[in-house]
This record gives C-alpha cells, sequence and structure tokens, in this order.
C-alpha cells in the first residue's frame, strides 16, 4: 500500500478543520501549528550515520515544516527508542541537545520504549509552535502566481550517494544530508505574504504535485534556474541530467513558496545570504507539473521523488531517505 492511500483513509477520520484536510504537514490548533515527523533507520537515515547527526536531523526536519508555516517553535516532545546497551543512544541525545540549542527549542516531554536487540530504530518528534498572522497552506495557489525556492536542492540526494558507494565518504554534500538547516528566519519573514508554502522533503517535483494538488492548479517549473550549490556542481555537473537528479533526490528541506505575480519576495526582510530563486508559475491547467528546459518541454521523469510504500512493493531499491507528505 502507498502512504498516499494510507492518508486518504486517514481523511475519514481526521475531519476536524485543524486538521486541514490532511493536505498540509502539520495541524492549526488555537494558535498553535503542530508537526509530527518519525525517522527510521535503513530509511531517513543510514545505520553507519553518527547518532548525534540522526538527533540534530530529527529535530531539523521537524523545524523544516514550522519553517514552511511561519512559526516560532515553542515546544518538542521526543518518541526514543532504546536497543542494546545505550551508547548510540546517549550520542543521539547529544544531538537532540545540539539542535534544540541552536534553535531555542525547548524538550517538554516524550516518550521511551526498548526495542528488541537488532531491530531497526524507528525515532519520532512532535514539534509546537506559535502560528504568525498568515500560516500559509499548500492549498493555497492561485493562477498567475509566481513560484519561487528558498535554498537549494540536490546536495543531500548526492551526499547519500556517496556514502551509498562509500560509507566513509566525507565533505559538504555528506554533511548536509546528515545535518539539514531548516529555513526558519526566511519561512517567517516569507508566510505573511505567501498564498501557499511548504517545505521540499521528498523532492521538488512530487512536492510541487502536491501542492499543484491541494490548489487545483498547475505548475510550471523552468529548471534553468534550479538553484544548485557549488558543492553539487562539482559532484554532479549542471546539465539537464543533473538538473532532474537534483530536482527529485529529496532531503532538501528548502522552502516552496507561491506569491502574487506584483511581489518580489526577494525584496523582504530575509536573513543575511538566503537564497531564493524564481523557478516557476501557477497556472489554470489543473493538477498537473510541466518541466522546460533550455527553452523546450522536458518530460516528466517516471519518478518524481520519494513515496514510501508497503514493504510488499518496496523491494530493495527505494533509497533510504525522505520526509513524509
Amino acid at each position: 500500500m502507498r502512504e498516499s492511500e494510507v492518508i486518504e483513509r486517514l481523511r475519514r477520520i481526521a475531519t476536524a478543520p485543524e486538521a486541514r484536510g490532511l493536505l498540509d504537514d502539520v495541524a492549526v490548533l488555537d494558535g498553535f501549528v503542530i508537526t509530527h515527523d518519525t525517522i527510521a533507520e535503513g530509511v531517513h537515515f543510514l545505520p553507519q550515520d553518527p547518532p548525534a547527526s540522526v538527533g540534530w536531523k530529527l529535530v531539523t526536519v521537524n523545524l523544516s515544516d514550522l519553517a514552511a508555516k511561519g512559526a516560532t517553535p515553542a515546544g518538542a516532545l521526543l518518541s526514543l527508542t532504546i536497543s542494546g546497551p545505550g551508547e548510540w543512544e546517549l550520542a543521539f541525545l547529544g544531538g537532540i541537545e545540539a539542535a534544540c540549542e541552536s534553535y531555542g527549542l525547548p524538550l517538554v516531554g516524550g516518550d521511551t520504549i526498548a526495542l528488541p536487540l537488532g531491530a531497526p530504530r524507528v525515532l519520532g518528534m512532535t514539534l509546537i509552535g506559535r502560528a504568525g498572522p498568515h500560516v500559509p497552506e499548500r492549498a493555497g495557489g492561485q493562477p498567475g502566481d509566481v513560484l519561487w525556492l528558498v535554498g537549494t536542492v540536490g546536495d543531500a540526494a548526492a551526499g547519500l550517494a556517496l556514502l551509498l558507494v562509500d560509507a566513509n565518504a566525507t565533505g559538504a554534500l555528506v554533511d548536509i544530508y546528515r545535518r539539514p538547516i531548516p529555513q526558519l528566519g526566511a519561512g517567517l519573514a516569507l508566510a505573511p505574504e505567501a498564498h501557499a508554502m511548504m517545505d521540499v522533503s521528498d523532492g521538488l517535483l512530487i512536492d510541487a504535485r502536491r501542492m499543484a494538488e491541494a490548489s487545483g492548479c498547475g505548475i510550471a517549473i523552468v529548471l534553468d534556474p534550479l538553484p544548485l550549490s557549488s558543492a553539487f556542481v562539482a559532484e554532479r555537473g549542471q546539465d539537464l541530467r543533473a538538473r532532474l537528479f537534483a530536482a527529485t533526490g529529496g532531503d532538501d528541506y528548502a522552502l516552496l513558496a507561491a506569491f502574487p505575480p506584483d511581489l518580489d519576495p526577494s525584496t523582504l526582510c530575509l536573513p543575511t545570504a538566503t537564497r531564493i530563486t524564481r523557478i516557476g508559475t501557477m497556472t489554470a491547467a489543473g493538477p498537473r507539473i510541466s518541466l522546460s528546459f533550455a527553452g523546450e518541454p522536458v518530460a516528466l521523469p517516471e519518478r518524481l521523488g520519494f513515496e514510501h510504500l508497503g514493504d510488499h512493493d518496496r523491494g530493495l531499491s527505494a533509497p533510504p531517505m525522505a520526509d513524509r507528505p
């Protein structure tokens, strides 16, 4: 069973308006933005990843959901699974502590359970953020809106690819894969003006499709200006193949936002060195994605990004990364 099928079934249960129809990564309840993410060994992190980096990642992927809604972190609850003598867990908690201190996030509770020896670790965190004056949804995009991307794409997927070849690989791309940086400051500045906004976690193309479906609009993406880091270009290049790899890789934790055409969000009060790039438009063509490069249309790749599958469908080809929809 696909994750999208599970979400569709859950919509019959999550009928409260605070759930936003499960079209978003968050719930909005009494002035608070609430999100929960789970990361699993072999899916979101590799068994050989340093446990402190896994702790950092669990915090920051949740913070990325708050960033996409312009929310300010208020508290966190941790779900911790314990396996073995405890050295891994102690180092993991060091990463949790470092991330919480870095982003002013108080840990206010949670739960712990013990796993059978050798079972894959599954770790979860719930974050609570204070909502700003406007909490943008995925569903707010309108035909004619301009699509902007905050941050770069492809770095984490390229870092993961290096680690799958060499478990001892190091460098900027590996660091970005293991320790993502949430765009909290940019999210605070952009949310009041955005018609729609979400974080890019499963891949730019699949997440853009989700925004298109939620908004009932089409999205036309131009691959030429796709923001790529110098480390990515040095490793993968910047031709069409490299850009499609970057647009489908996942684990980016960039922000994808739709703004009215008469607003240039790069003129807003963004944090220093924020990279914000115009990458496309929303259209009246219905919930579909179209691509172009060098002025020519580009066929959509078969795989737009990461989607969780049931074990029956997954086989061994699913990449060990990505967030939930």
